[in-house]
């Protein structure tokens, strides 16, 4: 249903850090993964083996947990990412790591343990503030989530995929008009990449613009693929009245939701959607 593609979307943004397709280069804690399947499963190859003759070796497996991550390896990320964290259980890079990569395993509890102590209050990171987001959006708690996106927003305004958290986050709240906002202006920064634009397509669809979502789409595919997946989603909202019933309470609040745009990060009001069942993370690690 709609609601599971909002949670998917959350459960993948922003944990990966994919960058130019090398797999030659060195290979750091800071290592990012190849954007193509092909180099990433050959990235990520070369990296088991380089990892398991030097298993604790921080560089590479952090790495090589990454590249799992990237490749939705998410259990086996989670294995080398926890076998880490015992050998270095005060460092905050390989938590932060291991909180995200329990994330995307689907391990909320676990995680939310995790991730506050991969970073601290005097020098908190953005990242993980996203993550932390994540983490209590799906977890239901989209208050808590929403703190979390506007903090991050406090070190790194107007950061794209944080933005875009933060818009799906109010799309699960039922404030479908300020989330439409935020994910326009999550797609109007410099940094936006192509999940952001699916984003606001999907809630563009869900408030039944079908025309602006497919030319949102038609950023990044071809015509006919851009009106498959509008028509997909639309056939999804057809099949399901959650998002008819979203509308109807949304109506009344839309004049005083529209006032309170998403850069000035308002507090919103505890939404707890019974239909919704949260199921995207945070930048580099």
């Amino acid at each position: 249903m709609p609601a599971a593609l909002l949670m998917a979307s959350l459960a993948l943004a922003g944990c990966q850090s994919i960058g130019p397709d090398s797999i030659t280069g060195s290979i750091g804690s800071d290592a990012v993964a190849p954007n193509s399947p092909a180099a990433l499963q050959r990235y990520t190859e070369d990296l088991g083996q380089r990892y398991d003759s030097q298993p604790d070796n921080k560089s590479v497996a952090m790495a090589y947990a990454r590249a799992l991550r990237a490749s939705q390896r998410y259990d086996q990320a989670v294995a080398v990412a926890q076998r880490l964290a015992a050998k270095y259980p005060k460092d905050m890079q390989v938590l932060g790591a291991y909180g995200k990569a329990l994330a995307e395993a689907g391990h909320l509890r676990q995680a939310e343990t995790v991730l506050p102590e991969a970073h601290t209050p005097e020098e908190p990171n953005w990242s993980i503030l996203s993550a932390q987001g994540t983490v209590e959006d799906q977890l239901g708690d989209h208050d808590q989530a929403q703190a979390y996106y506007r903090a991050a927003l406090k070190i790194v305004p107007n950061q794209p995929e944080v933005l875009s958290n933060l818009g799906l986050s109010y799309a699960l709240s039922k404030q479908l008009p300020l989330a439409e906002d935020t994910l326009r202006l999550a797609a109007a920064q410099p940094g936006a990449d192509s999940r952001v634009r699916q984003n606001l397509a999907l809630v563009l669809s869900l408030q039944g613009k079908f025309d602006a979502a497919q030319t949102v789409a038609q950023q990044d595919l071809a015509p006919v693929d851009a009106a498959e997946d509008v028509a997909s989603i639309k056939q999804m909202i057809a099949q399901s009245d959650t998002w008819n019933q979203i509308r109807d309470l949304d109506k009344p609040q839309r004049t005083a939701a529209l006032a309170h745009r998403p850069r000035h990060y308002a507090k919103v009001e505890k939404a707890t959607p019974q239909n919704l069942h949260p199921t995207q993370i945070g930048s580099a690690d």
